[in-house]
């Protein structure tokens, strides 16, 4: 699936999605990643959304957002919420959504301006 966006200039935004491969900025990923306006955090160590811990919220929390957004793979799947307790004190929404839908609500809170953040699971 190809996504259209007006870009602004130097943020990073999702071109396109498909099964095993995101495309960020026209460039080809095939490996889970971290994504904001500002930075690509390439080779995000989740495969699956059962490997997910705190550890991996904590670090997300560095990146000071106001939305994270999890795409969590092909089907849509919860995490539980004590993953995401250090985001949820610190008063950062939390979603999770296929990565498909991540990439897509990605981009449109990205161009609202929003501070979000996807960790996309490819």
């Amino acid at each position: 699936m190809k996504l259209h966006l007006a870009q602004q200039d130097g943020n990073y935004a999702v071109t396109a999605y498909s099964k095993g491969r995101v495309d960020i900025n026209y460039q080809s990923y095939q490996t889970s990643l971290i994504i904001t306006a500002e930075k690509l955090e390439l080779d995000w160590p989740v495969r699956q959304i059962q490997d997910l811990t705190t550890e991996h919220f904590a670090h997300l929390l560095s990146f000071k957002p106001e939305i994270v957004i999890i795409g969590s793979g092909e089907q849509h799947q919860f995490i539980h919420p004590k993953l995401s307790s250090p985001l949820i004190q610190a008063q950062i929404a939390v979603e999770c959504m296929t990565t498909a839908a991540a990439c897509r609500t990605y981009n449109i809170l990205m161009a609202e301006g929003r501070k979000v953040l996807a960790g996309l699971i490819v």
